[in-house]
C-alpha cells in the first residue's frame, strides 16, 4: 500500500480576515506539499484569539501527520502565536537562550536597541526546535508535529526550505488531464460512474468558460501508473463518446 502522508495548514491573523492582508503563502505550501508527496488535506484561517488558535492547533495536530501555522510571531502585542501554541502542548512559552543571543547579536551589530518588543521572538514553547530564519534571523520553531513560521510570505518560503528536508514525504500522486468540450451538466452522471469504478483514484472536473462557451478540464489522480491509466482510459472513452453523439 503507499504511504500516505497528510499536512494541514493554519494561517493566523485578523489582517487576513479583514482582507487587509492578501494570503500568499497557503498556494505556495500546496505546491511544496504535492511537489514531496505530502497531502495538504486542510486549511484553516484564525484570528488572533489565544483560543482559537488553541482549538485549531489542537484539532489540527490530533488529525494530520504535520501542522504548519503561519503569522503572529512577530514584536507587537497581537503575536500570541508562540503563546498560543505552548498552551495548546501544555508548556511554559519562554525566551530561548540561542534566539535571544541570535538577536541580541543581530541588533548591536545594527546599532539597534533590543527593545522589550524586539525580545518576545526570542519566545517559544519549552523544548521546542528551531526552524532557522535565513532572512531576518529570528527563528520559528518546531514543537511535536507542528511547525510554526513567520507569515512574511519571503520568510515563511525560506523557513519551508529547511523544513522540507525533515519532513516524511510519501507516495507522491500522479495525474492526467482529460480535455473536454461539455460543460459539467453534460458530463456528471458518467463521470460519477467512472470514478465509482476507480476507487482508488480521484478525479476532479473544472468548469472552464471562454469563446462563449463552457467546457471542461478533467483531471485524474492516483497513486500508481496503472489506476491512473485505466480510469484516464475511461474517461477519455466517455469523452469520446459524448462527441460521437453530439
Amino acid at each position: 500500500m503507499p504511504e500516505i502522508v497528510t499536512a494541514a495548514m493554519l494561517v493566523i491573523g485578523d489582517e487576513i480576515l479583514s482582507g487587509r492582508t492578501k494570503d500568499k503563502n497557503i498556494g505556495h505550501l500546496a505546491d511544496i506539499m504535492t511537489a514531496i508527496g505530502i497531502d495538504l488535506k486542510e486549511v484553516r484561517i484564525v484570528p488572533d484569539e489565544e483560543d482559537e488558535i488553541v482549538s485549531a492547533v489542537n484539532a489540527l495536530r490530533a488529525r494530520y501527520t504535520y501542522v504548519f501555522t503561519t503569522g503572529g510571531i512577530g514584536p507587537t502585542h497581537d503575536d500570541i502565536t508562540a503563546d498560543s501554541v505552548a498552551k495548546a502542548f501544555g508548556v511554559p512559552c519562554e525566551y530561548d537562550v540561542k534566539a535571544y543571543a541570535m538577536l541580541e547579536a543581530s541588533y548591536a551589530q545594527r546599532g539597534i536597541e533590543f527593545t522589550e518588543a524586539r525580545k518576545r521572538m526570542a519566545r517559544m514553547p519549552r523544548a521546542a526546535d528551531h526552524i532557522d530564519n535565513p532572512v531576518s534571523i529570528a527563528p520559528g520553531f518546531r514543537i511535536g508535529n507542528v511547525h510554526v513560521m513567520a507569515g512574511v510570505p519571503s520568510i515563511f518560503q525560506a523557513m519551508l526550505d529547511n523544513v522540507v528536508p525533515t519532513l516524511k514525504t510519501g507516495t507522491k500522486m500522479l495525474s492526467a488531464t482529460v480535455p473536454c468540450p461539455f460543460g459539467e451538466g453534460l458530463i456528471g452522471g458518467p463521470l460519477a460512474d467512472i470514478q465509482k469504478a476507480h476507487p482508488d483514484t480521484i478525479i476532479g472536473s473544472y468548469p472552464k468558460y471562454g469563446d462563449g462557451k463552457f467546457w471542461t478540464e478533467l483531471v485524474v489522480r492516483a497513486r500508481n501508473e496503472p489506476a491512473l491509466e485505466a480510469a484516464r482510459r475511461d474517461v477519455e472513452a466517455m469523452v469520446a463518446g459524448l462527441s460521437a453523439a453530439s
